[in-house]
């Protein structure tokens, strides 16, 4: 079935227009203006009535017209770098602790429930809190690119601190600190340019911007070699993202503009989008906060009626469990595993750096082509892909053990497994993030985008931790450290990537009744929805609680 809304009536002030892939928005409180609601950023917004036609363009106006479209193609594009470099230095730290996670352990006398305490819940908890108020607070205010730039500086100084680090307390205060400033950075941007483009192109520009995690996976790799082959430091890293961070903030802070939101793909939100937008045409005053805590929860009360977006959440964070598990640990681990192999961090981040942003990018341009057919590729991309790579994986963690001990032939084995692992299984973040974008109203769409990023974020986080407790009382040096780190890799990644696949194939009926009949503002929830969100919000904060307590207790 396709799922492709149809076109409203001229009645309700919209017009399509097929020729040029955008919808022509009317201001129901001005029936004269209308706006263009799919490339807001690629062209002006222009004043007429929809029942004008325009004359024809004369060859200097074409001539013009293309020259102003090259400009704005080329300036969104710009936009969309900054905001990839952006994310891909907020992704950076993680790398750094990766591959120097036995320098970090070394120089900080860090034990391995420390070191998971690091890479987990220190900023996963804080992220989650700071998240969903940061985005409301931006969808509110219309203003969130000057908000993203000023996170940006903060995390940034927060990372230069932690290369100035000498203790776990202080390591933990700037990790905790970095959190707060990225707490936002996702569901800004993905939010930013889904609006900084069309809808058929939105899946790719998502995909551009999620290719940072690949480039990041990349250039740690060789700077791991480079640093490893002459004795720098993993603090004079950090150091210098934290420079470079501040360097960006400043970038978007004069460079990226907050674009014009555009239509829902949901049919029916458009109305109810445009009018909260309008109303909030306005500078925020002290009083409009009595306003804003009711919006609040009109906002919530529509993310809690989609029939999709709870199983997408959960699915897409067992999704992000195994593969949080994969880049804290992985790169460790087969540097422990295949000790004779010098270049094969290097390798590691190239391959990782090359396959990663193929795969991710050829996932966005699939969605881009097939989604006037369906919008259900994404969820097939992730699903499929995950379920096939999982098996990849679990040929990457065992080929010593296949090639019988060798190493030379086991690298082999490695090399070649893992450019399938990552073929199958990286197309999912642009397409997907894309998809959950296109399922939300206008005014509302980074608080949902928050509400994704950061139950994703409570769970995936648990991963480090997990691993960390079952590590505790092992040398960090051991073959038995290597060996019980296969295990837990093994059964996180495969167990993550199974049930994200099978949610998400449960998910995609729902996301097709979501796009066709969509009712988010019609009567109250049910006790059995209001039950099932309060039983699965108590098993993730208890869950959270519960790991959080028991590494601190264990760091003690």
């Amino acid at each position: 079935m396709v799922l492709e809304p149809e076109a409203p009536s001229p009645a309700k002030g919209r017009e399509y227009s097929d020729k040029h892939d955008e919808t022509i928005i009317t201001n129901p409180h001005n029936p004269t203006s209308t706006t263009k609601a799919i490339f807001p950023d690629l062209a002006p917004t222009h004043s007429f009535s929809s029942n004008t036609t325009p004359a024809p363009p004369t060859p200097d106006d074409s001539l013009g017209h293309l020259f102003f479209s090259f400009f704005h193609h080329v300036h969104t594009l710009l936009k969309i770098i900054l905001l990839f470099l952006n994310y891909f230095l907020a992704q950076y730290d993680k790398f750094i602790l990766s591959y120097f996670q036995s320098s970090v352990l070394s120089s900080l006398s860090l034990t391995s429930t420390q070191y998971a305490t690091l890479s987990g819940y220190s900023t996963g908890i804080v992220y989650a809190i700071l998240a969903i108020p940061i985005a409301y607070l931006a969808d509110w205010t219309t203003a969130r690119a000057k908000i993203l730039a000023g996170l940006a500086l903060w995390w940034s100084l927060c990372v230069l601190f932690q290369g100035l680090s000498h203790r776990f307390w202080q390591m933990l205060l700037a990790r905790i600190g970095m959190g707060i400033g990225q707490a936002g950075v996702e569901a800004l941007s993905v939010s930013l340019i889904s609006d900084l483009v069309g809808w058929r192109n939105v899946f790719l520009g998502e995909s551009v911007f999620y290719v940072g995690v690949y480039v990041g996976e990349a250039v740690s790799g060789q700077i791991a070699t480079a640093f490893t082959a002459t004795g720098t430091s993993w603090q004079v890293a950090m150091r210098a993202v934290g420079i470079t961070g501040m360097v960006i903030a400043v970038l978007i802070l004069l460079v990226v503009r907050e674009p014009d939101r555009q239509a829902s793909l949901v049919e029916g939100l458009q109305e109810r989008g445009e009018e909260v937008l309008v109303r909030r045409n306005r500078e925020l005053k002290f009083r409009d906060f009595l306003a804003l805590g009711k919006e609040f929860k009109v906002a919530l009360h529509y993310v809690m009626h989609l029939r999709s977006f709870w199983l997408l959440v959960l699915s897409a964070a067992f999704r992000q469990l195994g593969g949080n598990v994969f880049g804290y640990y992985m790169p460790s681990y087969l540097a422990d595993t295949y000790p004779s192999q010098k270049n094969l961090l290097s390798n590691y981040g190239i391959i990782v750096g090359v396959v990663g942003s193929f795969s991710v990018l050829a996932g966005g341009l699939l969605t881009s082509i097939f989604w006037k057919r369906t919008k259900l590729t994404p969820i097939y991309l992730t699903a499929i892909g995950g379920m096939i790579s999982s098996v990849f994986v679990l040929l990457m963690l065992f080929s010593k053990d296949i090639a019988h001990g060798n190493e030379a032939k086991g690298v082999k084995i490695l090399y070649g497994t893992m450019c399938a692992a990552y073929l199958t299984a990286e197309t999912w973040l642009g397409a997907l993030f894309g998809l959950v974008a296109s399922l939300l109203p206008p005014a509302y769409k980074t608080f949902g985008l928050a509400i994704w990023s950061t139950v994703q974020a409570l769970i995936y986080s648990s991963g480090p931790e997990i691993i960390g407790l079952a590590l505790r009382k092992t040398d960090p040096e051991s073959e038995e450290y290597t060996k019980a780190t296969q295990v837990a890799l093994a059964v996180i990644i495969t167990i993550g990537y199974w049930i994200a696949g099978i949610g998400l194939l449960m998910a995609a009926p729902l996301v097709k009744r979501d796009f066709e009949i969509p009712e988010p503002y019609l009567g109250q929830l049910s006790r059995r929805r209001l039950l099932s969100f309060y039983c699965v919000g108590s098993v993730i904060l208890g869950m959270v609680a519960i790991l959080f307590v028991v590494s601190i207790v264990f760091d003690a």
